[in-house]
């Protein structure tokens, strides 16, 4: 069956439109490591999926999957050691905030919601800031934070402020300092202005290293002073590790870089390596009161088998240093990028950190102009050349670099090799 056929047999089975990547979609057939493989037998190298965060087919994941699976996989509502040692694990690994207690769930949208509400019946009070160019999730409560631009509010219990960054500041000629400043102001008018309302803040959510945002440089210490702001104010700060958390920036939390302390830590994909699992972590007087306030459970979490996957995805990253190598690697791919910046005009800023990069393509124009049509043009070169990737940021001119942690300096040497004979082929 060729791209057409089935093209046409997805548009009938799940719905014309279901969003697919690239200008022409590929078909993958297969997965190992950091490389995907079409019905060709082309191969690819994965460097936007932090889903199967210690690689596809991982070996060790598969087997704890299938022990699993074939002993025991039962309802949620039955006594199990294995989730509660899990737990366990999972908050052990937060060191600074005060992290005792997890509601599982299966995605990052669940959990996502379940933290939104655990504010909410924390402080009982309604309000949730966000950026302006934010995404946690697609339920309809959640999705209500998404994109926020030029201030639009989707619903009256949100209110979004200027994500803050140095390549495009809010205001131009301050310094870094001054700039921290003015975009505490700005999230300051935002906590006000939902008291203002009659909703009330109850809560500051963000990723903690503004991924979709674009992963910009944030000016001075915004994120501490951002979430003792919001703390003054009465209200709970929720660090969404979905994208930054499991290793990603070199650390096990995004908020360890970025340098602030959370209330409430929300993580998925990566957890189960493809399995779905997801958590909502915080103190036992946050998690008992939304206990006491719902009847909440989810079928298929909490299960023997998420306990066994997420127990083998924790020791792979320990077993195999991926903390280290996420480092290394990463600041190796970003420093080759920032010296080919420096020559090349329509590269406009590199940023990132650990395997997280972001590559901001813009006009030569003298202006900094986002240009949209010739990222996505890289990101379907780069296909053609074997290496998977993305568009980001919020004008989406962001090359999206994102592998799994077992990507290694062998494959960022190649993927250079691409990426240098395609700026040669665009000029």
């Amino acid at each position: 069956m060729n791209t057409q056929q089935l093209l046409a047999r997805r548009d009938q089975l799940m719905g014309t439109g279901t969003p697919l990547f690239y200008s022409t979609p590929l078909h993958l057939v297969r997965g190992d490591g950091v490389y995907l493989y079409d019905p060709a037998g082309k191969r690819y190298v994965d460097m936007y999926n932090n889903v199967p965060c210690v690689g596809h087919a991982n070996p060790y994941i598969v087997e704890a999957m299938t022990k699993a699976q074939s002993t025991l996989n039962v309802h949620s509502r039955y006594l199990h050691e294995g989730i509660l040692n899990f737990i366990e694990r999972l908050v052990g690994l937060h060191k600074g905030p005060k992290i005792e207690s997890v509601i599982v769930s299966c995605s990052g949208t669940e959990a996502i919601e379940v933290a939104l509400r655990m504010a909410r019946f924390a402080t009982g009070k309604n309000g949730i800031v966000c950026s302006n160019a934010t995404y946690h999730g697609n339920s309809e409560a959640v999705s209500k934070l998404t994109r926020l631009v030029s201030g639009q509010n989707s619903s009256p219990e949100v209110r979004s402020f200027p994500f803050p960054e140095l390549y495009r500041p809010l205001r131009e000629g301050l310094s870094a300092a001054e700039l921290c400043e003015a975009y505490l102001a700005e999230l300051a008018a935002a906590i006000k202005s939902l008291n203002d309302s009659g909703q009330g803040f109850a809560g500051l959510i963000l990723c903690s290293i503004l991924a979709n945002e674009g992963l910009p440089d944030i000016p001075g210490d915004f994120m501490a002073r951002a979430a003792a702001m919001a703390r003054a104010a009465g209200g709970l700060v929720i660090s969404d590790e979905v994208q930054a958390g499991y290793a990603r920036s070199g650390k096990w939390w995004g908020y360890e870089v970025t340098g602030f302390t959370p209330d409430i830590v929300v993580t998925g994909k990566p957890m189960g390596n493809g399995l779905p699992l997801a958590a909502t972590a915080a103190s036992k007087e946050l998690v008992d009161g939304f206990r006491a306030r719902t009847r909440y459970f989810n079928t298929f979490a909490s299960s023997p088998l998420q306990a066994a996957v997420g127990h083998a995805v924790i020791d792979y990253i320990e077993r195999e240093n991926l903390l280290d190598s996420v480092t290394t690697v990463g600041a190796s791919l970003k420093a080759a990028l920032r010296q080919r910046a420096a020559s090349c005009p329509i590269i406009g800023d590199v940023r990132g950190v650990g395997l997280f990069v972001g590559v901001e393509i813009i006009k030569d124009d003298g202006h900094n102009t986002p240009d949209v049509e010739r990222t996505v043009d890289i990101v379907d070169r780069l296909k053609e050349k074997g290496f998977l990737t993305s568009n980001a940021g919020i004008f989406r001119n962001v090359l999206k670099f994102r592998p799994p942690l077992v990507f290694k300096q062998e494959h960022a040497d190649a993927f250079l090799v691409a990426f240098d004979e395609i700026m040669a082929e665009i000029g």
